[in-house]
């Protein structure tokens, strides 16, 4: 394999569409640079001794029970940490679901890299076996009952490639965020961002398809509905209607990428009330009409 100036291996990452998971023991030696970044992101939990990540200009240490998440997009390196015995981790390449980027925000630690740490060791157990389901789930063609987490005991990497496998996937890498992200530490201020604004972000990114209204988000973190669209608009650059839009236009780009759902029960799902509607704001965001976009195999960034 080609390396680079430092010695460490270049290696290529899945593209944004699939969805990669595995688990690796490695020694000291072993590392992997790419200098383009990946188009996917990629999620590492480390299960024992550790390893050094670098995205960008940003360097972060992964020990025992620490999900180091990346960003795509931005060159990156990692590997066995310098005297360190090894490094074993689980590892997933996919293109994450918008709802886990409030999750992950407050753990950014600059240039697209999170790391969300310490984790209760109290957790581990159940975030591993996550992974293991993840593994397991990925090679399930859909035909067959879904295989059990033993089957997968002695595989190391799976390719989730029906619909039925990367959704069950990407459900429990879900998990995975949601348990790692809520229990590390206690959420830290974005600075300059009031605590209630990031609430309601959090709200419409968790479940886009809901009817909300300024109102009801209002209501959700005790502001009224004129000071929380003040504060948001302020605050995030955009009004509360128009951050819910674009959540369920990116939310309606993931089930056109991954479900076999008609484009008619795609915008009811992501919130749309009128098909006709739903079409003209896709394209106008996109450049082509819903069907196009699935059939041309367009990907949207998260």
């Amino acid at each position: 394999m080609p390396v680079n100036a430092d010695g460490l291996p270049m290696a290529a990452a899945p593209p944004p569409g699939l969805v990669v998971v595995g688990r690796y023991d490695e020694l000291p030696g072993y590392g992997i640079n790419r200098p383009g970044g990946a188009e996917s992101w990629l999620f590492v939990w480390t299960t024992g001794g550790s390893g050094r990540i670098r995205q960008g200009d940003t360097e972060a240490r992964a020990g025992l029970g620490d999900l180091v998440v990346l960003a795509p997009g931005v060159r990156h390196q990692y590997a066995v940490e310098p005297g360190a015995p090894n490094w074993r981790f689980w590892w997933a390449h996919c293109q994450a679901r918008p709802a886990w980027t409030p999750w992950l925000r407050p753990y950014d630690t600059g240039d697209g890299l999170y790391v969300v740490t310490p984790t209760p060791f109290a957790l581990h157990g159940r975030v591993e076996a996550a992974f293991r389901r993840m593994l397991a789930d990925a090679r399930w063609t859909g035909t067959e009952p879904p295989p059990s987490t033993t089957a997968a005991a002695d595989d190391r990497v799976a390719v989730a490639h029906g619909t039925a496998a990367r959704e069950l996937a990407l459900s429990s890498l879900e998990e995975v965020v949601l348990l790692t992200a809520a229990t590390a530490r206690p959420p830290v201020p974005v600075p300059g961002v009031d605590a209630r604004v990031l609430r309601a972000e959090t709200l419409i990114a968790a479940d886009p398809g809901a009817p909300h209204t300024v109102r009801s988000l209002a209501e959700s973190v005790s502001l009224s509905p004129s000071r929380l669209a003040h504060l948001f608009t302020r605050q995030l650059g955009l009004s509360p209607m128009r951050a819910l839009r674009e959540a369920r236009l990116r939310h309606a780009a993931r089930l056109l990428e991954s479900t076999d759902l008609s484009v008619d029960r795609v915008a009811a799902a992501s919130g749309f009330v009128s098909p006709f509607h739903f079409n003209r704001v896709f394209r106008a965001r996109y450049g082509v009409p819903p069907g196009v976009y699935r059939t041309s195999g367009s990907m949207v960034g998260t």
